[in-house]
């Protein structure tokens, strides 16, 4: 197969890897950062949702393929350096984060200490079985 000529555009790590940010099409809040290797990138792109690469498991990570909180993916961007994406996403059932929250944000330094500012929308328990 023959890579797609976006990809040379691309600056992937040592590893294989760039970060991609998701950051939500209505609101612009950054919901989370993971990583993309090639095939996640091209598979993102053919498919217009979000595909990422877990480094702790070694494979494609399809979000939403175990919660049901998949992102479809409105725009791809590279920045000036080509060495982040930027993923301009739908969030579903508004929780991105593995801990049921909307964002993996949700914690602001205040006073020397952070501060847990955003609720659980739904108890990780409930989508994963476990956490």
């Amino acid at each position: 197969m023959i890579a797609p000529p976006y990809l040379d555009q691309v600056t992937f790590d040592a590893n294989g890897l760039v970060p991609a940010i998701a950051q939500d099409d209505k609101t612009a809040r950054i919901l989370m950062v993971a990583w993309m290797n090639r095939d996640a990138l091209v598979e993102t792109v053919q498919s217009g949702r979000a595909v990422y690469y877990s480094r702790s498991r070694q494979t494609l990570w399809r979000k939403g393929e175990e919660s049901g909180h998949f992102q479809t993916v409105s725009e791809v961007r590279l920045d000036c350096d080509g060495d982040v994406v930027l993923l301009m996403v739908n969030q579903h059932a508004d929780i991105a984060c593995h801990t049921g929250r909307n964002s993996c944000f949700f914690r602001v330094l205040s006073h020397g200490e952070w501060q847990t500012v955003d609720p659980v929308i739904r108890d990780p328990q409930e989508i994963y079985g476990h956490e």
